[in-house]
């Protein structure tokens, strides 16, 4: 009887879970959205009882099914709360829940900003971390750098309290956690005093780009860049903090930066810029080789000139995801970005019908201690690729795939947690130095097996 109280008061039956980009689901026997940590012990105490497994999500933005099971599955957006402002430290306590677009909003009434963000806010605090989700900047680390302290419901129900002082171990699993060694109840930001960014993205080569890569690095904070796969075409984006006041009549290019605000620039950025290359994508699913002229065709169109943006810091780090897509993001050591990136570009030249949609991101991010993180104790370089899928039709792009994957293995690369890759145990052995404290870190937390699913198996079997 207490069972089925439980399940009529929580559990929901026949909930369908789709990540964003619709690439990935699973259909969860249970789906619960707990308000506090006595039913979430709840939850997993039934989960032990029925041997079932057990998956928590959040802002399901995740390009893979790492968040995905057939057993119960936990979201935690109610548990959204911010829990403490420290302002002497510029610190933030949130529960595990909260989106990073409420947490921007609540930070901002505080004075306070993380000094880094990825290029959604859709997502968890809980989430974001436990896939080593990452911005650019070479003076910065991902996301999980940012982290102080939080707190750990395990799979027995004991509440782990860890930072670099309580739990170092726990602490340095857990702040890139793979959502496999427990539930994130709370986490603790560090931040920064809130700040403007500049921004101005200009029109340059490949060439110019990688043979200047320092003077780059050197010159923005946040500099980034993205190619144009088949061509020479490359837009820089450069963002500083600035003191300027903020301009209102700047807009920038699709995919490039800021939502629109004035009917002109929705003209633009929608009618050109989406529903437009929408549909020449998906001709071009028809006639590949049209790819080439595209990507050259919006380069001209919404890149060519030099524009410029001045906001608060999260609405420049953000910017639409407009399309469904299929994504690849690898970290790589900083000083293989050259050969690397000239290698994909001969690849392409040389398989005239291997196609690549535009942009190749390329970020920068500093090293780190984090034992399961891409730059694991080495300044790295990500090379994100996409393919879209104008109006969910899928592209062929495993010949794409798998060349970028080849060149990222051979030049000792990392895949970003969150996204679609082929790697296995093995490899992931080989890429990370700290696997197996990992590793052992999991099975004393976990010794069921209870967080894990076909994604996580094929990491750790």
């Amino acid at each position: 009887l207490y069972l089925l109280f439980l399940v009529q008061v929580h559990g929901q039956g026949g909930v369908k879970f789709q990540n964003w980009a619709k690439t990935y689901g699973s259909s969860p026997e249970l789906y619960f959205q707990p308000t506090s940590v006595e039913e979430i012990r709840e939850i997993l105490a039934m989960a032990r009882q029925r041997d079932k497994r057990v998956k928590v999500v959040g802002g399901g933005h995740s390009p893979s099914d790492i968040a995905c099971t057939d057993d119960f599955m936990i979201q935690m957006g109610k548990m959204n709360r911010v829990l403490k402002v420290d302002k002497e430290k510029q610190q933030v306590t949130v529960e595990g829940g909260i989106l990073l677009l409420d947490l921007n909003v609540e930070l901002s009434k505080h004075g306070l900003a993380l000094a880094n963000l990825g290029a959604v806010s859709e997502v968890t605090a809980a989430g974001v971390i436990g896939t080593g989700t990452h911005n650019t900047g070479i003076e910065h680390g991902i996301l999980p750098t940012q982290v102080v302290a939080l707190t750990l419901l395990t799979a027995s129900g004991e509440i782990l309290e860890c930072s670099q002082f309580v739990n170092a171990d726990i602490f340095q699993a857990a702040r890139l956690h793979l959502g496999c060694l427990g539930v994130v109840l709370t986490v603790t930001f560090q931040c920064v005093p809130q700040f403007h960014l500049h921004e101005v993205a200009f029109p340059s080569t490949l060439t110019e780009v990688l043979d200047h890569l320092d003077d780059h690095l050197k010159r923005s904070q946040y500099f980034r860049f993205l190619w144009f796969p088949h061509s020479e075409n490359v837009s820089v984006i450069y963002q500083d903090p600035t003191s300027k006041a903020v301009p209102h009549d700047h807009h920038l290019p699709l995919l490039a930066l800021q939502p629109p605000c004035s009917s002109a620039s929705w003209l633009w950025d929608y009618a050109v810029g989406y529903y437009l290359l929408e549909f020449l994508l998906w001709i071009s699913t028809f006639v590949p080789s049209l790819v080439h002229w595209i990507n050259r065709f919006f380069f001209w169109l919404l890149f060519s000139s030099r524009v410029e943006n001045v906001a608060i810091s999260y609405k420049i780090f953000n910017y639409e995801c407009r399309f469904k897509q299929h994504v690849q993001d690898w970290a790589i050591p900083i000083e293989k970005t050259k050969e690397a990136l000239l290698e994909l570009k001969a690849a392409l030249e040389n398989n005239p019908k291997m196609v690549a949609h535009y942009p190749v991101e390329v970020r920068f991010a500093r090293g780190d201690v984090i034992w399961l993180s891409p730059c694991f104790q080495r300044d790295s370089c990500y090379v994100n690729i996409i393919m879209y899928r104008p109006y969910g039709k899928n592209v062929p792009r495993l010949n794409y795939w798998l060349t970028y994957e080849g060149i990222m293995k051979k030049h000792g690369g990392r895949p970003h947690w969150a996204k679609a890759h082929s790697c296995t145990r093995k490899d992931f052995e080989k890429m990370y130095p700290a696997f197996p404290k990992f590793c052992s870190v999991r099975e004393k937390l976990d010794p069921t097996g209870m967080f894990l699913n076909t994604y996580l198996e094929k990491v750790f079997y």
